[in-house]
């Protein structure tokens, strides 16, 4: 891979590196910084692993805002608890509640931005409770009577159709054209390939230093890692490179033997002889059936949702929102 250079657009920390060749990638990575300046409510799409929250993350630093990113994945809290982390808790609010109360995330962001990944698994009482934020810029803790002035930038995060959630009654439409201020969509890896040699680069110079591993991909696996469309996205990419630099033997070149017999080959054929149609059915049942399956198999190899997650190319809060979808019990 030598010669190879990734062209990364960094934000204020160098955390916050977003990679990017594409013309798509470099427009929106512009058009965000752009908008990031305004105090306007920005809505994030895109699937599981394309980098949202790198995308937050570039959009608060460069917003000049002087308190926190806080970050809140509204599908991986339980119902019950989700409003005292969003909004707090007064004294005598609940059984177990401190005496002093508790302050949300709301307010751990005063000054600064909160991120509402998966905000398609908001239940409906609490975006009510978020458009009254919205509009009126305050919040009331649970048990408390006293509304407190906040002040938040918002970006919401989702890789689900927000309006069709809409149409069927799961999502309000007030609150969704609150959101729906800034949309900025990030497309999938395999819609802009131009990123994908930049990526391979940056994420083995990443590896290189973390584990003080020299580690070469032989053409033939860039050849793969091109041609492959990479359904879990970026996260998916960054997860191969890594478990290809721990596993590979100690010599300088990785080959495609290391690649198919370790990753692609068994996901790929894997899912081919285990996925069957029997009989006519609706495409929506087909998936929910296929992903079943695919769910029960990985779990049964890797036993805890955060291995699960990564050999499906997706997150953690995807897996359990499938799970909870199709009656899977987590155990």
């Amino acid at each position: 891979m030598s010669g190879l250079a990734a062209s990364i657009l960094p934000g204020e920390n160098p955390e916050n590196q977003i990679v990017a060749r594409s013309t798509t990638m470099r427009e929106l990575v512009k058009t965000a910084r752009q908008v990031a300046k305004f105090d306007c409510t920005i809505l994030l799409l895109g699937e599981s692993g394309t980098g949202k929250e790198l995308l937050a993350k570039l959009i608060h630093d460069q917003s000049g805002r002087t308190g926190r990113l806080v970050k809140v994945n509204c599908a991986a809290i339980p119902e019950n608890l989700l409003e005292s982390e969003l909004f707090g808790y007064d004294h005598g609010a609940f059984t177990g509640a401190k005496r002093e109360g508790s302050p949300g995330k709301f307010e751990q962001a005063q000054q600064g931005t909160i991120l509402l990944d998966e905000i398609g698994d908001l239940p409906l009482h609490l975006q009510a409770k978020l458009l009254r934020f919205l509009q009126e810029k305050e919040i009331t803790r649970i048990g408390g009577t006293k509304p407190r002035q906040i002040d938040v930038r918002v970006i919401a995060a989702t890789n689900k159709d927000l309006y069709q959630m809409v149409l069927e009654a799961k999502f309000r439409e007030d609150l969704y054209f609150r959101l729906n201020v800034v949309p900025l969509k990030i497309p999938p890896l395999r819609e802009r390939r131009e990123d994908i040699m930049p990526l391979i680069y940056h994420f083995k110079e990443k590896f290189e230093k973390k584990y003080n591993l020299a580690r070469n991909c032989s053409a033939e696996v860039v050849k793969i890692f091109r041609s492959y469309d990479w359904p879990g996205n970026v996260r998916e990419l960054e997860n191969v490179m890594e478990r290809i630099y721990v596993i590979s033997a100690p010599d300088l070149l990785i080959t495609p033997e290391v690649l198919i017999r370790d990753y692609l080959n068994h996901r790929q054929t894997h899912i081919k002889e285990s996925v069957s149609v029997h009989k006519l059915t609706s495409l929506s049942a087909a998936t929910e059936e296929v992903e079943r399956q695919l769910i029960t198999m990985a779990l049964s190899r890797f036993k805890t949702l955060q291995k699960v997650a990564p050999a499906l190319g997706v997150d953690v809060s995807t897996i359990s929102r499938k799970m909870k979808k199709l009656n899977i019990p987590i155990k």
